[in-house]
């Protein structure tokens, strides 16, 4: 191997990750990570159309070595694969935005803050020297709007991600059952969960109770749990416009990345609205379960789009050969978020820098194995029907 990255040989697959993180975490907590959508169709389909696909070894072609090192937006990542954003973050696994955040910046690869999990903006910018990027769910009014992207501004995010795909919250029947509405439920289920639990009952209680530390200051005082829901249904309206767009684009001096994308229709809006980057993406399989796996519409927006606009991919992917695969298809980047969850949940303050190190690893034997010396040159290795 060409490199090698240090990660707890007891867990070295996301499944291992997956199976340690459902007995440490209560199951309302794991089933709201884990789980899609009505039926999980796309959520599973999301996987297995990626591992559909193969990809052809050149072994006796010229080759010296393999890098991970990709380019995007003028800064050279260490590896093509970021973590994603997630909400409520802090209620599967204490502090867990800061363990991934901090994870990502020592590795060098990039870390989306979302408006709706449990650490704010500044504190994310503190732990990344200003290196995160930020997902605006949209508010419903302008004046939070553009408070929030004066405060991103401030904390010198390289990258604004604006979210198309939540225009109504998913219909996710474990979160019904479990009471993770808004507000939350809390029933004698849950509190013996919780009490069956301890080490996650034991690091909420050292790092308090989570909230939406970005939305705080607009929040009424002494909002109680019964007020929450309320609250978050007049905060957001996250159905996106071209004006919408456009009015951020005036302001945001930044890039500006659009995700939640899954057809050509919306590729060309993007572009034509002058943004620098999309992110093809079905939530995780958590909004749309008749919808297409993410894999389908990045392989044909890449062959019609590639060089007009950065084409990037979230959804489905669990491993190395996962991210090989959907770059091979085209995407020039990539990135996971239940991954880096499974990871945090399992092994704590520890889990995401294994995470980071088996996808590293992973990927890097891939590269090595089909003699692939960068990762632009992948397509070159998809197998074609």
């Amino acid at each position: 191997m060409g490199a090698n990255w240090s990660y707890n040989k007891n867990y070295p697959s996301m499944d291992d990750l997956r199976h340690k993180a459902k007995k440490k975490m209560p199951k309302f907590a794991f089933e709201y990570l884990d789980g899609g959508c009505n039926e999980d169709v796309n959520l599973q389909r999301n996987t297995s159309e990626i591992r559909e696909l193969s990809l052809v070894p050149k072994y006796l072609a010229p080759y010296k070595n393999s890098s991970l090192k990709t380019e995007l937006f003028g800064h050279e990542y260490d590896a093509p694969f970021g973590i994603a954003p997630v909400g409520l973050q802090g209620l599967m696994w204490p502090n867990a935005p800061e363990i991934l955040a901090k994870a990502a910046f020592e590795h060098n690869i990039p870390f989306i803050l979302s408006t709706v999990t449990t650490s704010s903006i500044e504190r994310i910018s503190e732990l990344t020297e200003g290196r995160a990027w930020f997902q605006l769910y949209h508010p419903a009014k302008e004046e939070y709007r553009d408070d929030i992207l004066k405060r991103a501004a401030a904390a010198h995010c390289p990258v604004l991600v604006l979210l198309c795909d939540v225009p109504t919250f998913g219909y996710r029947p474990r979160d019904i059952r479990n009471g993770l509405s808004m507000p939350p439920r809390l029933t004698m289920k849950n509190i013996a969960q919780v009490m069956t639990h301890p080490h996650w009952a034991l690091q909420t209680l050292k790092h308090g109770q989570p909230n939406f530390a970005t939305l705080k200051p607009y929040m009424p005082k002494n909002l109680g749990l019964g007020g929450l829901g309320g609250f978050m249904d007049q905060m957001f309206s996250g159905r996106l416009n071209d004006d919408r767009i456009s009015r951020i684009r005036d302001q945001w001096k930044g890039k500006i990345v659009l995700k939640g994308v899954a057809s050509e229709a919306d590729t060309e809006k993007a572009i034509a609205l002058g943004l620098d980057g999309i992110i093809v993406s079905n939530h995780g399989g958590r909004q749309l379960d008749a919808g297409e796996s993410t894999i389908k519409p990045l392989t044909r927006i890449a062959e019609k789009y590639s060089g007009q606009i950065k084409i990037m991919m979230d959804s489905g992917m669990r491993s190395g050969p996962d991210v090989a695969r959907t770059l091979a298809s085209g995407a020039e980047f990539t990135f996971m978020g239940r991954s880096f969850m499974y990871g945090v949940g399992a092994l704590g303050k520890n889990g995401g820098n294994h995470t980071i190190s088996i996808l590293k690893t992973q990927l890097q034997q891939v590269m090595e194995q089909i003699c692939c010396e960068r990762i632009e040159d992948l397509p070159a290795h998809l197998h074609k029907a």
